[in-house]
């Protein structure tokens, strides 16, 4: 799927109406390929953005295991920088940048 701005704002949008928790969904991709912007159209669900850490070791701290039991809907920006601390993913999409700079691709990843 390509998406412009809008159109990775109504993804969003469809993507949060559709889901049901508890559900885990990961968003990876470069920096600016809109991962947030996504979170934001789906929100008012738990957000983490696991960017910043420097060891996966650093998400234990996190309180994945809280969510989870809250059977909440949690979003997790870089999934792979939290290693085995993420619960395991529902969902998990891939942003990139398109050749036309107004729009990104988003690729829905198969999980094991």
């Amino acid at each position: 799927m390509r998406l412009s701005a809008s159109e990775l704002s109504r993804f969003g949008e469809e993507l949060g109406r559709s889901l049901k928790a508890p559900a885990v969904i990961g968003l990876s991709g470069e920096l600016g390929t809109g991962k947030t912007t996504l979170i934001q159209a789906i929100c008012r669900v738990y957000h983490v953005d696991c960017y910043r850490l420097r060891h996966a070791d650093e998400a234990r701290d996190l309180g994945f295991d809280d969510m989870i039991r809250e059977h909440a809907i949690v979003l997790i920006e870089w999934p792979e920088r939290a290693g085995a601390w993420a619960p395991p993913l529902d969902r998990h999409f891939q942003l990139s940048y398109d050749d036309d700079p107004r729009r990104r691709v988003v690729k829905e990843l198969a999980h094991a």
